[in-house]
């Protein structure tokens, strides 16, 4: 018998071709664009260990919004630097605190975006831990009821979906009463609901200054080894009221965005977190790779892992290079 008859590079040899047998597309509609907003007004300052990106006081950060929404990137996720940090975190739920005051910035600079807020504690304590920090550890139930607080202040300011990421157990059933309670019952929750306790935030710290004072944060974010767990905190939050759950990091846990897209059969979000961009970045700097290259490669193995929403700070660059693979 000869060369067998199927030869797979057939279906290789030139682009056209390529893109009719592509299983995997990729495109600006999949991503969400991370932010980082301070008090004062024109303030821009660039984070060091993320080259690119920003800490921007709210009418630069309304600028911003309106150049990611002329890209056709549908949202934004909102990380707020308060000017002032205590035990409580009190400025992540005021009504004049630094997302409450941006939110109604971006509102009215980019209307047809869609303004995610992070809610957790780790930017607001002068502890840098996600909650009510006693004894050396956090007090999970009285941490619920200040997340009820946040989550409501943020709605109440305008946010379009909340994203809870401070991994309390009950934190979604509570953070969803209190919308329902207050008003808020059509704005979803987007959950951190597999957050590991990973290396590769290193520089979204530096750039929030969130380090822990003492101790660290493995007592209740994930442990790296663990992946059944993640189904099971999966699981919870679905049936707490979750609409979109979420892997984090993405690019170490690809099997665990795999298991629980098919498992589970929800909106799944991959959060490609500050370490991964900036490892990608600091290699093209010093000419080691091709950046553009890199990024769309690891964004489709997110897409490719089961990820629906992809939130990357790539997506500016994405979308201007051309937004879709």
């Amino acid at each position: 018998m000869g060369f067998p008859l199927t030869r797979l590079r057939r279906l290789r040899k030139n682009e056209q071709l390529r893109r009719l047998v592509r299983e995997t597309s990729l495109s600006v509609n999949d991503l969400v664009m991370p932010l980082f907003t301070c008090p004062g007004t024109g303030i821009k300052d660039e984070i060091a260990s993320m080259p690119g990106n920003y800490c921007m006081s709210a009418d630069m950060l309304a600028e911003e919004c309106r150049k990611i929404e002329a890209l056709g990137i549908p949202a934004v996720l909102l990380f707020g630097i308060p000017e002032h940090k205590d035990d409580t975190g009190s400025d992540s739920y005021s009504a004049k605190g630094v997302i409450q005051t941006a939110l109604k910035a971006v509102k009215k600079a980019a209307p047809g975006l869609l303004a995610v807020t992070d809610v957790c504690f780790c930017e607001y304590t002068s502890h840098g831990h996600c909650g009510v920090f006693k004894n050396g550890t956090v007090d999970n139930d009285e941490t619920l009821l200040l997340l009820q607080k946040q989550a409501l202040s943020h709605a109440e300011a305008g946010a379009d979906m909340i994203a809870p990421s401070d991994m309390m157990d009950g934190r979604v059933k509570a953070i969803r009463q209190a919308l329902d309670k207050g008003g808020f019952g059509d704005i979803p929750i987007m959950s951190y609901a597999a957050k590991y306790a990973s290396a590769f935030y290193g520089p979204f710290r530096d750039a929030v200054n969130s380090a822990p004072a003492s101790g660290d944060r493995k007592g209740y974010q994930m442990d790296p080894a663990n992946s059944d767990e993640a189904l099971r905190e999966v699981m919870l939050d679905i049936e707490e009221g979750a609409d979109i759950v979420m892997v984090k990091p993405a690019l170490s846990y690809l099997d665990i965005i795999y298991r629980v897209k098919h498992e589970f059969g929800v909106p799944v979000a991959a959060y490609n977190v500050s370490g991964e961009f900036s490892c990608i970045v600091a290699a093209a700097q010093r000419g080691f790779i091709d950046e553009g290259r890199v990024m769309r490669e690891t964004l489709v193995s997110m897409k490719r892992a089961g990820a629906d929403i992809i939130i990357t700070y790539f997506a500016k660059k994405f979308a201007e290079e051309g937004g879709t693979v």
